[in-house]
């Protein structure tokens, strides 16, 4: 990575809302940085996309956003995209990407019971490179996959509309909960963006079957991968006390209005959409 002489410019890229779970980590950390989140609502969701057609699909859309967005790197914030796309997408673009894959070492590395929930979208728990995760790193612990359908777009209606889906965070618990050794199950990996937002709904329920665990997702990696690939530029930033966020809503949402004082509350400005 070659030395930025301007204020570095991160690109946040998801299908929706769980580009801020991992953005919030990065702010945290480097709250100077300025913060662009892509959102590819007309894509969403991608948890249930072939994976050759998402990386297709994936790839023309970040493109055209750094056409009129010119950023000095770009994180993949979301677990199905990456697996799918980061190869294709690191041939085409001149910046850093960084992408997210399932938290599955530090949770193994955490676990005393040596049973760990994984949580994520049927199309990260079919990912082959999933599997491979599993074997590299949790070959000595009992994984237990549970692949949801729905709960990501409970989480878009939550976070945009604060629709509560008390349905949507129990039927996600019960995917765990109806695997053998569900009851020696000490720490949950969230392997979608999306579900830290909710973490706090799901602990809710998950305290029902009368179990606590630890969650872990792969937000404060990311981010200090970020901060990693920084440091190796030598990059010299002048520090501001807080870089800017600003978003864009890809597919031209008929209610960006109403999104707008959504984002606005989390100090994230709207730009028109793409």
């Amino acid at each position: 990575m070659k030395p930025i002489p301007h204020a570095p410019r991160v690109l946040v890229f998801d299908s929706g809302v769980g580009s801020l779970s991992i953005g919030a980590e990065i702010h945290r950390l480097l709250p100077d940085l300025d913060l662009l989140y892509a959102m590819d609502r007309g894509g969403f969701p991608y948890g249930q996309w072939q994976e050759q057609p998402l990386a297709e699909h994936i790839c023309r859309k970040i493109l055209d956003v750094l056409i009129d967005h010119p950023c000095d790197m770009l994180v993949v914030a979301c677990n199905s995209a990456s697996t799918a796309v980061l190869p294709s997408l690191r041939s085409q673009v001149a910046i850093p990407v960084v992408g997210v894959v399932p938290a599955i070492k530090p949770a193994a590395q955490q676990s005393s019971s040596g049973v760990i929930g994984l949580l994520a979208t049927p199309g990260t728990i079919s990912r082959p490179y999933t599997a491979q995760l599993i074997a590299d790193f949790a070959s000595h612990c009992h994984v237990i996959t549970a692949g949801d359908p729905g709960l990501a777009s409970a989480v878009e209606t939550f976070f945009w509309r604060g629709e509560n889906s008390p349905a949507a965070w129990r039927q996600a618990i019960m995917h765990l909960a109806e695997k053998p050794r569900f009851a020696e199950m000490d720490t949950v990996v969230l392997a979608c963006t999306h579900f830290p937002l909710v973490q706090q709904q799901l602990a809710k329920e998950l305290t029902l079957f009368g179990k606590e665990v630890s969650w872990i997702d792969s937000g404060q990696a990311i981010a200090r991968r970020v901060a990693q690939l920084l440091n190796e530029s030598g990059t010299t930033r002048e520090l501001k006390q807080t870089g800017s966020q600003e978003a864009l809503l890809l597919g031209e949402p008929e209610d960006s209005d109403s999104l707008a004082a959504v984002l606005k509350n989390r100090g994230i400005r709207l730009l028109s959409g793409r």
